[in-house]
């Protein structure tokens, strides 16, 4: 497009001529890697009596997790549109100095301050029923393979609002973009069970199939463990890394046997509802709404829906 909308009081002229979402661009090598590998799984399926196999597929499953990721594409563009016209308006009347976009240290800033931000922002998910609500759809496949990686949340205010830091400090908004589709196009890799660790050096620095295998792990050793978008340094450094130390079971602790992508967004939403609704105090409202998921008062019966929260097996904030 030759521009993205006419400037408003020079809020919009902020915005380059040419602004492309790599996430579009790498959809075709996303189905077709996602292709491959059901192909390949089909014979897997029933390899296990207790468990699915490794990397198997399950028809439902799977396109249940395609079906949320074409809505997430439709919804996602809308919260980008409301948080473009923020973040314009951030860059060009708040931010104290504008960083050059052609300059390499304002795309290191950028991708780097993305990833920071994903961390931050993936940690608060798993720690506030709230936001856990919304994100816990992609951790609902009890699946572990490339479909998984699709199954994505429909709601992405939160993301939106971690960005703003990095408009503030002189970002351009499409930049900002463009790094966190790099980032959520990294991750789409690290979703299978087919790639074991890899080079030390690699594992010790950058997010990878067996990092996340480890954080879509419902198992106790597993909860809450490796946020990292694309380096697994910040869960290094702030205390919330582990290592694979078996074949993980995936999905949520109280599994949700559906494959309506409607409730399978939304059903921690109603929990929480019901929750509220049943709670005789102030606080214990606020306590199941923004404590962890599966909070609750120590004299109070069990909420409408215990914590769904990640576990350990083949199964995106």
């Amino acid at each position: 497009m030759d521009s993205i909308v006419a400037p408003v009081g020079g809020v919009l002229a902020v915005l380059p001529p040419q602004m492309r979402d790599p996430v579009l661009f790498a959809i075709p090598f996303f189905l077709l890697l996602l292709t491959i590998e059901w192909t390949a799984a089909r014979k897997l399926e029933h390899l296990e009596d207790s468990r699915p196999a490794a990397g198997a597929y399950v028809t439902r499953d799977a396109w249940a997790s395609l079906s949320m990721g074409l809505v997430s594409v439709a919804t996602t563009a809308g919260w980008k549109f409301l948080a473009l016209l923020g973040y314009a308006a951030i860059y060009a009347y708040l931010a104290p100095w504008h960083l050059p976009p052609t300059a390499w240290y304002t795309w290191v800033i950028a991708i780097v301050g993305v990833d920071l931000l994903f961390y931050t922002y993936h940690r608060i998910a798993h720690r506030v029923r709230l936001i856990w609500a919304t994100h816990q759809a992609h951790h609902s496949s009890q699946y572990f393979n490339f479909a998984t990686a699709l199954r994505q949340k429909w709601n992405n205010s939160g993301e939106i609002l971690m960005w703003i830091p990095l408009p503030l400090l002189g970002v351009p908004p499409w930049m900002v973009f463009v790094a966190f589709s790099i980032n959520l196009v990294y991750q789409f890799w690290v979703h299978t069970e087919h790639i074991d660790k890899l080079w030390a050096p690699i594992e010790f620095v950058f997010n990878t199939p067996s990092h996340h295998r480890v954080h879509h792990g419902m198992d106790a050793e597993y909860l809450d463990k490796n946020y990292g978008g694309m380096l697994i340094i910040w869960d290094r450094l702030f205390g919330t890394y582990c290592d694979e130390l078996f074949r993980p079971h995936y999905g949520l602790t109280k599994q949700v046997d559906t494959f309506n992508i409607w409730t399978l967004q939304t059903h921690e939403y109603a929990a929480i509802g019901r929750d509220v609704r049943a709670a005789r105090r102030f606080r214990d409202r606020l306590g199941y709404i923004f404590g962890p998921p599966g909070w609750r008062p120590r004299e109070a019966a069990p909420p409408a829906q215990e914590a769904a929260r990640p576990t350990a097996v083949a199964s995106a904030d």
